[in-house]
């Protein structure tokens, strides 16, 4: 676990790691394919949300949210702003604009 700034939530929030992420994709699944009858939303993705709690700290209410809290999605950090560009290929920073500089 990582703390970095996701440009979707426009806030510095708590990012999973690989091994951490694969556990959290394990029980979102487990969520989705949980189709019992008359269960709640969020009683479907209550074992996502207590796992992501458990792991950063951090109460997360959006099951979504969580699935794209994941560093190795993420760039490098950016040369003016110091938050992470989108993905490892961004050609700009999505937080201040910035043009990436060539590798």
């Amino acid at each position: 676990m990582k703390k970095l700034y996701c440009w979707r939530c426009k806030v510095e929030v708590p990012m999973l790691d690989e091994s951490e992420f694969e556990i959290a994709n394990r029980l979102y699944s487990e969520g989705i394919k949980n189709t019992t009858p008359g269960l709640t939303r969020e009683a479907r993705y209550k074992p996502l949300l207590d796992y992501y709690k458990e792991v950063t700290g951090m109460e997360e209410t959006e099951p979504n949210a969580i699935m794209h809290h994941r560093i190795a999605q993420y760039g490098p950090p950016c040369e003016n702003c110091g938050k992470p560009y989108r993905t490892s290929k961004a050609s700009f920073c999505a937080a201040c604009r910035h043009k990436r500089e060539s590798k």
